[in-house]
């Protein structure tokens, strides 16, 4: 009996002993830490919803089963120091995550730790889009990255038709790399940042008042703000005493703006007086159930009012949950080690040491990102770059003493009236936005610049060419004219304001300057113009934009000539040799023709075979002058003879009109008939040099370039055409129909 229990003993050991393991996997509690500032107008809000996302957590039988969720919070105070350091609070603990630090400076600093030590970083305040998947793993961003914010406004700019924007910005990283993603997303509309202004990070209304003067000096009216929450309105205020409220400004903030309307309503009478007329943005959350009841029940947690914020801050917490319960589905254990590098430190007064490594890091990782939810701000999904996927914007006009919704923007989608995720189910118009009251009450759209008191001269640039000076002539004392510059002079003074210019020539006036390149200087900013024979051409129109063309375009191809003189041979020129040929041809059969059809019925096409021969060869041709004497007497024959005599009709008409123009006409020759001719043969060919004809006869034509001979002047023209190939010129001249009238218009070249 001593062996059978034993036995059993042993047999059972290794099963109860793998339960054991398995159940120890879940503990029964999990620590999630939290880091940001409760006194501030963000976390007011996430404090309270965190707390009720762990509540509703815990509350819930569908997730973490018999595990716990604790959620540490500490404050940091407004200070950057500490939310440095409370991280690393939480790093020395059992933590599998951190929500936050709140501002992107201190979350850059914290996610280089959090990457050695493989505790993810959760943050939805920390939106500066430079902080990319591959310089931090460890960091993910579950609210929308800024540089979506910056393409909605990037559209909005262009939808209005402005070209030029001035950024107001805090000079830290949050706010530099926020507005260069706003320089890149409005190049890309082919606008662009005239000035940024940036502000201290803590600024006074001295720093404020200095900035805001030079953007009144300045030529933009466009004004996007990306603040921050505490100095944001401050601006709105000195703003409003400096005018810059007024009519023909508009401004543009970020979702600061809107997240301090939010939270802070009704805002003081002061505040909201400052602030009218001004857009602003704010991350769209669709509409649902689950997020009208938590609406209703937020009013009773707290008097403060809910922001975009506090539902990412709800939905972060329920991601976190779903991804630690994931992860322990998966076999995950939370279980910490010491990191060999810091192990080194040991000693120290700052106790490195004590830093903990999660060795289910990386696997708790991939559970995060391979969430897929629907929370209180719609779906929760990261895509491959870790951005939550469809970023969508609502699009503030602030009123009264509210605001109105006037579009959406989406990623995919652009502006609507209508938002993305109600498209499917609304007939949608097209319209792009509401209309917008303006600063100054106005709800007529601003023009967004004015000339600057300090401002310089636009800066024209014109063409310096050594050729067809009736178009642009640069003269030798720095006139400027021409067709071009007349057409422009006209056109500004149809304006209803004074515009002040110069006319700078481009090139050096002995050799013809590249168009495409002055086009690229006006992109760069070297031109904000320029006027002159410029081609519109699809290369040209992606860098810059062109009035409507007032001088008719398109290439044409100018070749010698050569008189044909009369002669005594003249009456065979009207046909070809290839016409002659078919014109007898054809007389002959059918005299062939009516001989088969007579000869066996009608005595006059039948006898010997040479009286036979000789009758139907004669009134073959008899019939050219309708003298034939012979009679047709068979049905069949008739029918030919009519249908003959009418081509004979037609022959005699174009020989003798032919035959007439050749007589009393000069007649020119070439053997160039057009751009085929060109094509087909080994010639060298002509081209204005500088000129995108080179370009057009290479890739569009496929005319090799050794066959292409650059010409800079109509004197070139001239002598290339006369000299022809057999002594060094061209057979042909390819250039643009107006160059070529005004060329043709005092020469005449001929062979």
């Amino acid at each position: 009996m001593k062996w059978v229990l034993l036995i059993l003993i042993v047999c059972y050991a290794v099963p109860l002993h793998g339960l054991t393991k398995i159940v120890s996997a879940r503990p029964k509690a999990v620590n999630i830490g939290a880091v940001f500032t409760f006194n501030s107008l963000i976390g007011k809000v996430i404090k309270v919803a965190m707390d009720a996302a762990v509540e509703d957590v815990n509350a819930s039988p569908s997730i973490l089963n018999t595990t716990t969720l604790k959620i540490i919070m500490h404050d940091t105070k407004f200070n950057g120091f500490m939310s440095i350091m409370e991280p690393l609070h939480f790093m020395e603990s059992e933590t599998v995550a951190i929500i936050g630090p709140q501002r992107s400076t201190t979350a850059r600093v914290v996610a280089h730790v959090a990457t050695e030590l493989r505790v993810p970083i959760l943050s939805f305040s920390a939106t500066d889009p430079t902080m990319s998947p591959l310089q931090f793993p460890f960091f993910i961003r579950t609210a929308h990255n800024d540089l979506f914010q910056m393409a909605a406004i990037a559209d909005i700019v262009q939808f209005y038709g402005w070209r030029e924007v001035v950024a107001i910005y805090g000079d830290d990283d949050y706010g530099r790399n926020g507005v260069a993603s706003l320089g890149d997303r409005l190049a890309e509309k082919r606008c662009r940042i005239s000035y940024k202004a940036a502000l201290p990070p803590g600024p006074t209304r001295e720093n404020i008042t200095d900035l805001l003067i030079k953007v009144a000096l300045s030529e933009s009216r466009i004004i996007v703000i990306h603040a921050s929450f505490i100095w944001g309105l401050e601006l709105f205020n000195v703003a409003q005493n400096l005018g810059m409220m007024s009519t023909g400004y508009v401004w543009i903030a970020t979702n600061w703006l809107s997240t301090i309307i939010d939270t802070d309503s009704p805002l003081p009478l002061d505040t909201i007086n400052n602030i009218q007329g001004v857009i602003a943005l704010r991350p769209h959350t669709p509409n649902s159930i689950m997020k009208q009841n938590f609406i209703q029940r937020w009013h009773n947690l707290t008097h403060v009012g809910l922001s975009t914020y506090g539902l990412y801050a709800y939905d972060t917490v329920w991601l976190l949950a779903q991804a630690i319960d994931d992860f322990f589905q998966k076999g995950g254990n939370v279980s910490f080690s010491k990191n060999p590098i810091l192990s080194e430190l040991v000693g120290g007064n700052l106790h490195l040491d004590a830093l903990k490594v999660f060795d289910g890091g990386k696997m708790f990782l991939e559970s995060i990102l391979q969430v897929d939810r629907i929370g209180l701000t719609g779906r929760m999904k990261f895509t491959r770059d870790r951005n939550l996927v469809n970023p969508e914007f609502d699009v503030l006009n602030v009123i009264g003493t509210g605001y109105r919704t006037i579009g959406y923007w989406s990623n995919h989608l652009g502006l609507s009236v209508v938002p993305a995720d109600e498209r499917q189910n609304t007939s949608f118009s097209g319209q792009k936005l509401h209309s917008v009251v303006w600063p100054g009450q106005t709800t007529k759209v601003p023009r967004g610049w004015v000339f600057s008191n300090n401002g310089r001269h636009l800066r024209i640039g014109v063409p310096n060419r050594y050729r067809s000076e009736e178009v642009v002539s640069v003269k030798s004392n720095g006139m400027i004219t021409g067709f071009c510059v007349d057409v422009f002079t006209a056109a500004l003074n149809l304006l209803p304001y004074a515009v002040p210019f110069e006319l700078v020539a481009f090139g050096n006036g002995h050799d013809n300057p590249s168009n495409s390149e002055l086009v690229r200087l006006i992109t760069t900013g070297v031109y904000d113009a320029g006027v002159g024979d410029i081609t519109i051409i699809t290369e040209r129109t992606k860098m810059a934009d062109f009035t409507q063309p007032y001088v008719e375009s398109g290439l044409v191809v100018v070749a010698p000539v050569r008189k044909l003189g009369s002669s005594a041979m003249a009456f065979l020129r009207p046909f070809t040799p290839q016409m002659w040929l078919i014109t007898a041809a054809s007389f002959l059969i059918v005299g062939a023709v009516i001989w088969c059809l007579e000869h066996k019925h009608n005595d006059e096409f039948r006898g010997p075979p040479c009286r036979q021969f000789i009758t139907t060869f004669w009134f073959s041709f008899s019939t050219l002058f309708f003298s034939h004497r012979e009679t047709t007497t068979s049905s069949l024959g008739k029918i030919v003879l009519i249908i003959w005599l009418f081509v004979v009709l037609i022959i005699n008409s174009s020989y003798t009109a032919s035959l007439t123009s050749i007589l009393t006409v000069h007649q020119l020759s070439s053997p160039i008939k057009g751009i085929e001719t060109l094509q087909a043969n080994h010639d060298p060919i002509g081209y204005p040099k500088g000129s995108f004809v080179r370009d057009y006869l290479v890739h569009e034509l496929n005319i090799h370039e050794s066959r292409l001979v650059p010409l800079s002047s109509p004197e070139e023209y001239d002598k290339a055409l006369r000299d022809g190939p057999g002594k060094g010129g061209v057979a042909a001249v390819v250039d643009e129909r107006a160059y070529i009238e005004l060329f043709l218009s005092n020469r005449c070249i001929s062979a």
